[in-house]
Formats: structure tokens, C-alpha cells, sequence
């Protein structure tokens, strides 16, 4: 399993995020996540992690920052860190986690928790959620692990329709790190949040089998939802335009979740849509409105937009529909 990496320099700083840089090495796109190599500036000196790029892998064809070798060597922990994310790799680097300062909540007594298995539900579950609640967006390992990479969740950070971030297990870059997906659960609780909307990041682990995908994960999250006293609400991968057998209709990879659910999970499914007799225990969710609710919002799914995948959009805004009613 080698890492294919070259020596570059930066030609162009593109755009410039919290924990994101957007660049070009001699030309090639790049990003950098200057919380792991430091600062970054045009004409440093860098090694480039180029084997996505050079596989041809759809959203992750981009050269990656190893090191910055001009003015990111030496650089020192965060203050007070001491637990290791990505430990035992190359780019383990302690992190601040939020278990460390206390808070955590016995039981979540009843917060909804949103479980979704695409980043590209976030948007549309976050829609249904709407305004006037302080919701946590919790990444889990399944698709990209830099919460940052994520330009949907910061604009619905800056839109407010999210209070806080969270990156558990080997995902980095939110407000807060937790060590997994129970105690970030817990952490909201105890922050006295109104919700929690949980799913991997941008891009999916996929193998094309039932059950060799990241979008687990999201069985993941209902089970300890369920465990710590929750409300777990399972977004429905719907697709009507979807040219993989596997993937119209309802995805099995939410069928694969629904297996994996050893406790209460309820799948939200949008009225008037005919569902499969095996998508239980589900309860229909009135999504009327739905496309002016999600209007101005990042709504893509595979290069698909709502015109073409109403069904996919539908079902993720009525997670978030249904979230809204269960708040204590």
C-alpha cells in the first residue's frame, strides 16, 4: 500500500478557508489542511500526496499536502493535546477532544439524531430541520476525514442552520474532536443542543457490495443513539435516475444499515412516495415545500441536482422533517 508522493513548489494560493487552502503545485490542483502542515504560501517548497489524482478518482482527484518542507517542519502541538489523531501514521498530531473537559450527558433523553449515509443528504436534512434550532453536525469516517473539505457545511455553518461541528475517530478539522461517535453523541447532549445531524464526509468508501461502504456509518450512529436514550432518524438513499440497479429506488446501502440496526431506529420516508415493504419501521413525513425550503442550498447528489433526483432530496429533507418534530 505505498503513498505515491512528488516534490512541488506552489504556484497559486486559490482560496483560503479555517483549516482549508485551495492550491496549485507547478499547475496542478491541490489542497492543504494547514492544521497538519502549518502555513502555506506561493513559492514553498512541498511534498504532494498525487496518487488520487493520478487514479482518476472523481471528487478526490486532487493532489494532497504531505509536507510543507519551507516553513512546516518543527512545528509544535496544540496546546494541552495529547490524544493522537490518525495515530500511528505519518500525519499522527495530537488534538485537543472534548471527552478531555467533562460534559458528557448520561442519556441524550429523547435528542434527534439524524443518520445519513451520503454527505449529500446533509443540506436537504438540515432544510427540513430549519431555522431556529442549534443543531451539531457530527463527521464520521466513511468518505472524506477533513471536516473542512466540506464547502456545504461551511456555508450552512455561515447560513446558521448549524451551531456547531464535531469530527470523530480518524476525522479532523470540526470545533470540537471527539474520540467516537457515543461520546460526541453525549457531547452534544450535555451542550444542550436541540439536534444532531450525523454522516460521513464528502465522497464515500465504495466497493459496489452491500456491505463494503462508509455510509455504515450510519448504523453506527443509530445504535448508539439508541443505546444512549436518543431518537435515531435514518435519511433514505433514494434514487430514481441512478443507473446502478443497486442503487434505484432505495439504495442498499440503506437496506445494509436497516440490517445493522440492533436498536430503534425510524426511517423517514416523504409522503406520497411509494416505499419498498421492507423500508421499516418507517413513518411518512408531509415534505411539501421542500424545494423552496432547500432553495439557495448546495442540493447535488453523483452530478445530480433536484430537477433530476427529486426523490433523493425529498427523502433527506424529511429526516430532517421528522427530527424537528422529536425535539424535547
Amino acid at each position: 500500500m505505498p503513498v505515491s508522493l512528488r516534490r512541488g513548489r506552489v504556484t497559486a494560493i486559490l482560496e483560503e478557508h479555517d483549516g482549508l487552502v485551495r492550491l496549485e503545485v507547478d499547475g496542478e490542483p491541490c489542497v492543504a489542511y494547514p492544521e497538519l502542515t502549518g502555513p502555506i504560501g506561493v513559492e514553498d517548497e512541498v511534498l504532494v500526496n498525487v496518487q488520487a489524482r493520478e487514479l482518476g478518482l472523481g471528487s478526490g482527484g486532487f493532489d494532497v499536502v504531505y509536507a510543507n518542507l519551507t516553513r512546516g517542519l518543527g512545528l509544535a502541538p496544540a496546546d494541552g493535546a495529547h490524544v493522537m489523531k490518525l495515530p500511528y501514521t505519518p500525519l499522527q498530531a495530537a488534538a485537543v477532544h472534548a471527552e478531555e473537559t467533562g460534559g458528557l450527558a448520561e442519556s441524550l433523553e429523547g435528542l434527534p439524531v439524524v443518520c445519513c449515509s451520503l454527505h449529500s443528504q446533509v443540506a436537504p436534512v438540515c432544510a427540513g430541520l430549519g431555522d431556529g434550532l442549534r443543531i451539531a453536525y457530527v463527521q464520521l469516517p466513511g468518505g472524506a476525514l477533513p471536516l473542512p473539505l466540506s464547502d456545504t457545511v461551511r456555508l450552512l455553518r455561515e447560513r446558521g442552520l448549524l451551531a456547531t461541528t464535531v469530527s470523530v475517530g480518524a476525522c479532523f478539522g470540526g470545533e470540537y474532536e471527539c474520540v467516537g461517535v457515543g461520546s460526541a453523541l453525549a457531547w452534544v447532549a450535555g451542550a444542550d443542543l436541540d439536534a444532531v445531524v450525523c454522516a460521513i464526509g464528502p465522497g464515500i468508501v465504495g466497493t459496489g457490495s452491500r456491505l463494503g461502504h462508509g455510509g455504515l456509518a450510519a448504523a453506527d450512529a443509530a445504535n448508539a443513539a439508541s443505546a444512549l436514550r436518543g431518537s435515531p432518524v435514518l435519511a433514505a438513499r433514494v434514487s430514481g435516475a441512478d443507473e446502478r440497479e443497486r442503487h434505484r429506488g432505495v439504495s442498499h446501502h440503506t437496506e445494509a444499515v436497516l440490517a445493522l440496526c440492533v436498536g430503534r431506529v425510524t426511517v423517514a420516508w416523504p409522503g406520497g412516495l411509494e416505499a419498498p415493504e421492507w423500508v421499516e419501521p418507517r413513518q411518512e413525513v408531509d415534505v411539501e415545500g421542500w424545494e423552496q425550503a432547500c432553495a439557495g442550498l448546495p442540493l447535488s447528489h453523483m452530478g445530480r441536482g433536484p430537477d433530476e433526483e427529486p426523490g433523493f432530496f425529498a427523502a433527506a429533507f424529511a429526516a430532517g422533517r421528522l427530527a424537528h418534530s422529536l425535539v424535547p
